[in-house]
C-alpha cells in the first residue's frame, strides 16, 4: 500500500492510502473530496458554534438590520416559532445580527459542542502526527455526526436560509466568501510529488515507482498556480535535531580542550617542580 501525505502548500492536510496500480484521476478526485470534505465540516463546526450561542439565523431581509428597523418596515421572522430548540431557549443576542438570540439550553448546547468536537477530531490535521487516515468514509461520518445533533437540539429543522441546513443538502452558496478560495473545483486539481505532476491517464507507478511499501509526499494544488516548492532535505524537527546534536558537540569539544589545557598545565608544572628539586639536589 503507497501512503500519500497530503500537503496544501507546507501545511499537512491528512494521510491517504493507495497503491501503485492506482490511476492517477481516481486518486485526485478522492482526495478532493476528502479535502473540501474537510473544509465543509469546519465550516458547518463554526456555524454550530454560533447555532448554540444565538439560535437559528434570520432571514435574508432581516437579517444586520436592527429591531426598530425590523418594526418600522414590517418585516416579520415567519420561522422564529417554528425552528425552536429543545428544551426550550434564553434569549442571548447576536451583536453581528445574523441569528436571531434564542439561545438552546445549557444541555442542548452540550450536544451540539461535544459532537463539534468530535467532528473536528476525527479529521484533524494532527491525524497525520498520529499516522491514521482520513477517508471518504471519515468525512461521511462525521457529517452524519453533525447532522444527527442538530437534529436532536432542531427537531422541526432548521429554516431554508440556514447555512447550516444549505451545507448539510450542499446547496450553499460561497460567492465572494474567503471559503470559496479554498475550495478546489475537481477539473482544476492538481497533485505534485517531487517537484513533477501526477499526469491524469497515468497510474502512480509512472511517479512512485513499483514498492508497495513507499510513503511519499504529495502536494494539492489548483491548476494555474505554479510549481509548488519541493520539500526540504530534512523536516524543521530533523533540522532542530541535528542543530541540537552539533550544539552539543561543539561544547563537548570546549570540555575536552579545557581539560586537556588543564592537564597539560599541571605536566608542566609537576615537571617544573621536579626539575627545581633535581637542581636544589645537584
Amino acid at each position: 500500500m503507497v501512503r500519500l501525505h497530503v500537503k496544501k502548500g507546507d501545511d499537512s492536510q491528512f494521510l491517504y492510502d493507495t497503491d501503485v496500480e492506482a490511476n492517477v484521476d481516481d486518486v485526485i478526485s478522492d482526495i478532493v473530496v476528502i479535502y473540501n470534505g474537510r473544509l465543509k465540516i469546519s465550516r458547518i463546526c463554526y456555524e454550530i458554534e454560533e447555532l448554540a450561542k444565538h439560535g437559528v439565523m434570520l432571514p435574508p431581509d432581516i437579517m444586520g438590520l436592527t429591531d426598530d428597523q425590523v418594526e418600522e418596515l414590517k418585516l416579520k421572522d415567519v420561522w422564529v416559532d417554528k425552528c425552536v430548540p429543545m428544551g426550550g431557549w434564553t434569549f442571548n443576542k447576536d451583536k453581528i445580527g445574523r441569528r436571531n438570540g434564542r439561545q438552546p439550553n445549557e444541555k442542548m448546547q452540550e450536544v451540539l459542542n461535544k459532537t463539534i468536537e468530535d467532528a473536528r477530531t476525527m479529521t484533524s490535521k494532527k491525524l497525520v502526527q498520529q499516522e491514521k487516515l482520513v477517508t471518504q468514509k471519515t468525512v461521511q461520518e462525521a457529517l452524519d455526526l453533525l447532522r444527527g445533533a442538530v437534529t436532536i437540539v432542531y427537531p422541526m429543522g432548521l429554516p431554508p436560509h440556514d447555512v447550516i441546513r444549505k451545507e448539510f443538502e450542499n446547496t450553499e452558496d460561497l460567492t465572494g466568501t474567503q471559503a470559496s478560495l479554498e475550495v478546489i473545483d475537481m477539473q482544476l486539481a492538481q497533485l505534485w510529488f517531487s517537484g513533477k505532476e501526477l499526469l491524469p491517464g497515468k497510474k502512480m507507478k509512472d511517479f512512485v515507482g513499483n514498492n508497495e511499501k513507499t510513503k511519499v509526499i504529495v502536494k494539492l494544488q489548483k491548476r494555474g498556480s505554479g510549481k509548488p516548492a519541493r520539500e526540504p532535505l530534512m523536516s524543521e524537527d530533523e533540522r532542530k535535531q541535528l542543530m541540537l546534536h552539533a550544539y552539543r558537540r561543539q561544547e563537548q569539544l570546549k570540555v575536552s580542550v579545557l581539560l586537556y589545557n588543564i592537564s597539560m598545565n599541571i605536566s608542566d608544572e609537576s615537571f617544573t617542580i621536579r626539575y627545581v628539586h633535581f637542581s636544589n639536589n645537584c
